[in-house]
């Protein structure tokens, strides 16, 4: 199956005509005309469609728009699936779950245009993702094997201010994988601010993932066998505070909180599974002014920094800008 890439980007090109977005306007973009994809010499509908060669090659073209953008419910795994990853990359993660995409499939982005700033972060999120774009024109044979899909780091640790989007570009490391535990350590009740955080974060994760409640962070990273989203460890110190009755127990209940530090580090340093964890940058504002304040501030800043250095990746997220953070 030989597939001709007359056009990878959305339905009025990149640049948007007439647009002035930061993405339109960047000088180095480059330029992309309208999806239009032939395979073995026939145009494929624009709509998107699932095609099975004589030869029994089989290819899932889902364009922006497109009502194929899910898959089939069930089949054979693909040889090529070219789809809008710009909208809800986790149709992709859906996809392998059912085993329609595998090692061997050929995974290209289509339906490219200003919804990503840059190419360089496009390129960024499509090796998340294990995917990949090519340049109009391309001809890719489905035939040939397909490009490994990068290795990721197996911790990486994410930190940021309140409101940063230091959680969504922890859930834009795992929108693809077909199996991702997500590990809420806040209160469930209570607030209804609060209550009206946790279900925007609800809604935005995909629907396959499942969540786990739980303080038991040790425990966890010790037994998993999915990728875990750890979300997030101020939260978290928050609960241990309360658990070992730390925010006016004197010395006594602090050696306690330091302990389950102790044991979570430990258990950080030795899973096996893949983790991203979120965690709050504890050190940019201002000074608490209770000894409890600047003993829960003290403590996170710790954590931060033991699991930092256990960490493959780490990275600082800046209203919504990634700063990774080289050792």
């Amino acid at each position: 199956m030989k597939i001709l890439f007359e056009g990878t980007a959305g339905p009025y090109g990149r640049p948007a005509p007439g647009c002035g977005c930061a993405s339109c306007s960047r000088p180095a973009l480059v330029r992309r005309r309208p999806a239009r994809i032939v395979v073995d010499g026939h145009p494929l509908p624009p709509e998107g469609c699932a095609v099975v060669t004589p030869g029994g090659e089989r290819l899932l073209y889902a364009p922006p728009g497109s009502t194929h953008r899910d898959g089939p419910e069930d089949g054979d795994v693909f040889d090529a699936v070219l789809i809008d990853l710009l909208d809800r990359p986790e149709r992709l993660g859906g996809l392998r779950r059912r085993g329609l995409v595998g090692e061997d499939t050929h995974v290209v982005a289509v339906g490219i245009d200003h919804r990503v700033p840059s190419d360089t972060e496009l390129e960024r999120r499509l090796a998340l993702w294990g995917a990949r774009a090519v340049p109009d024109g391309t001809v890719l044979d489905a035939r040939e094997p397909a490009p490994a899909r990068p290795p990721q780091p197996r911790r990486t640790l994410l930190l940021g201010g309140s409101r940063s989007g230091k959680s969504a570009e922890a859930e834009l490391r795992l929108l693809a994988e077909p199996e991702v535990v997500y590990v809420a350590t806040g209160p469930s009740g209570g607030d209804p601010e609060w209550l009206a955080r946790i279900r925007g974060h609800r809604e935005r994760r995909p629907a396959h993932w499942d969540t786990v409640e739980t303080t038991d962070l040790a425990g966890l990273l010790g037994t998993a066998r999915a990728p875990l989203l750890i979300d997030g460890l101020g939260t978290w110190i928050t609960a241990v505070f309360d658990e070992c009755g730390a925010w006016e127990g004197g010395a006594a209940a602090r050696e306690r909180v330091d302990a389950r530090c102790d044991e979570l580090v430990a258990a950080w340093r030795r899973t096996r599974s893949r983790v991203v964890a979120v965690s709050d940058e504890a050190g940019l504002g201002v000074v608490p002014a209770t000894s409890s304040g600047r003993a829960f501030r003290d403590a996170l800043g710790r954590l931060n920094q033991r699991l930092a250095a256990e960490s493959e990746d780490v990275s600082l997220v800046v209203a919504g800008r990634l700063l990774p953070l080289p050792i």
